[in-house]
């Protein structure tokens, strides 16, 4: 449902089922808790706040173990990149989440 409701750009819904999503999966659902976050972050982008977003992807994708950075987590972070106009590439937090993005 998060996911969901992000795409549609329906932050509020999408940030109280990201909180009720993290409150019912278990602290070791890495996975899991990726995705929301990069979710997160993507509705932070969506209000407006393009660097925190970038800078929330960029943590989360660092902090997590290489098989993690692939497939499904990557992709939402790309979804994320791709999704920032051109006017913001230059911006340090961005070229940051580009760089991850190519590791």
């Amino acid at each position: 449902m998060s996911h969901a409701l992000t795409a549609l750009g329906d932050t509020r819904r999408a940030r109280e089922s990201q909180q009720r999503a993290l409150e019912l999966s278990a602290p070791t659902s890495t996975m899991t808790r990726s995705l929301l976050t990069i979710d997160a972050a993507t509705c932070i982008h969506h209000d407006g706040d393009t660097e925190e977003a970038c800078l929330r992807t960029v943590a989360v994708m660092s902090g997590l173990p290489p098989v993690y950075r692939a497939g499904l987590v990557q992709r939402r972070a790309l979804d994320l990149y791709r999704s920032i106009p051109a006017q913001h590439q230059h911006e340090p937090a961005v070229r940051g989440l580009r760089e991850v993005l190519a590791a």
